[in-house]
């Protein structure tokens, strides 16, 4: 093993350097697609399924389970849940998903279970596998969903039944819609969004064990806060330099963002119940949940939010012709493996092959990457 090619071994959350410009967002999207399925419940039928149509978009893949079938029979379900840094989609969008997370759906439970996956992650994207090393939110940009549904589903041999993504602009919304959350910071911190940095002009203060924070203006003029709109809780889940747990600190803070939209939402859903909201939180999410597939969460899942289980992945940073990249070993994806498959309430199974994709003797030795 090249000690060129490995920078140190993390046998916990640690930090990563990573480019000025990145941005991580909260994976609000289980939130936000049952926003638009309490449409069905409290609003017309006919401005759900509008909004459902310009949110669907099918992933051209052949799933492992009929999600449909699973649905109309109440059984636990998974989702692909992925973010970008955009703030509109186009039709022919490609681009890296700077959050990904995998979640699992349990209504006979009353569970929702969300690990995050580490987007630096060492694969081989599926039908894509000559790029590797290539990192995980990657997939999207060379395959779009089908080929991160691919890459995440054989990597973990966890099956995906449905995928979604969606922008920072439909977290804004969506935290904005329910009035704000609360959100006790697990560290203090200072973070201005636009330099990813504490500089002052836009800088947002968290205090540890509170829910209380403040903000600077470029006037100079700072005012404090006991819940968050949808900027403050943006700036909250995306700082990274400043938590000593480095990227897992920030998926940590990401994963309590769901947790408040969650709280928030089922106490007064009918907040989120809007024609306007419903249509404009569509522009911002694409899914292939189809309308019918919403009416079936909104009508028998909403429990399953009120009890939250995370996780996440740790592995071991390499240094890789793409840049500062996670070496995730089986034993690790065993353990998710684990998770998401008794969440589904399926048999226990060998967590799928170290890397996805197929990988070529020649290129691990060339990669200097353990092999399996």
């Amino acid at each position: 093993m090249s000690d060129r090619k490995k920078r140190r071994v993390v046998r916990g959350p640690r930090y990563i350097k990573s480019a000025y410009r990145e941005r991580n967002i909260v994976l609000a999207i289980t939130l936000l697609i049952m926003a638009i399925g309490i449409g069905f419940g409290v609003h017309t039928l006919v401005n759900a399924n509008r909004a459902m149509n310009q949110a669907y978009q099918p992933a051209h893949v052949k799933k492992e389970r009929n999600g449909s079938k699973l649905l109309k029979q109440r059984k636990p379900f998974s989702i692909l849940l992925m973010g970008t840094d955009t703030g509109e989609f186009g039709r022919n969008y490609k681009g890296r998903t700077d959050s990904l997370m995998l979640a699992v759906v349990n209504p006979q439970k009353k569970t929702t279970t969300l690990v995050s996956l580490p987007r630096d992650s060492i694969v081989a994207p599926v039908g894509y596998e000559s790029e590797f090393p290539a990192k995980l939110n990657s997939a999207y940009e060379y395959g779009s969903a089908k080929t991160s549904i691919q890459t995440v589903q054989q990597w973990l041999n966890v099956p995906i039944d449905y995928y979604a993504i969606v922008n920072m602009r439909g977290l804004e919304q969506v935290v904005n819609e329910l009035g704000g959350i609360q959100v006790a910071s697990p560290l203090t911190f200072e973070f201005n969004p636009e330099t990813a940095h504490s500089d002052p002009g836009n800088l947002y203060k968290f205090t540890k064990g509170s829910t209380h924070f403040t903000h600077t203006g470029k006037d100079d003029v700072t005012h404090s806060y006991d819940r968050m709109d949808g900027k403050a809780a943006l700036a909250f889940s995306r700082m990274r330099y400043q938590d000593p747990q480095g990227d897992y600190g920030r998926q940590a803070r990401q994963r309590l963002v769901i947790q408040g939209i969650s709280k928030k939402a089922l106490s007064n859903p009918l907040r989120l119940a809007d024609a306007d909201f419903i249509s404009a939180v569509s522009q911002s999410v694409k899914t292939d949940l189809s309308s019918h597939d919403i009416e079936q969460i909104s009508g028998n899942y909403l429990l399953a939010g009120k009890t939250i289980k995370t996780g996440h992945l740790t592995g071991q940073t390499y240094d890789t012709k793409r840049g500062s990249s996670e070496f995730i070993s089986s034993e690790v994806k065993q353990s998710v493996t684990n998770q998401l498959r008794k969440a589904l309430d399926l048999k226990p199974a060998e967590t799928g092959p170290l890397y996805g994709g197929e990988v070529s003797e020649t290129d691990l030795a060339q990669s200097g990457l353990p092999t399996p």
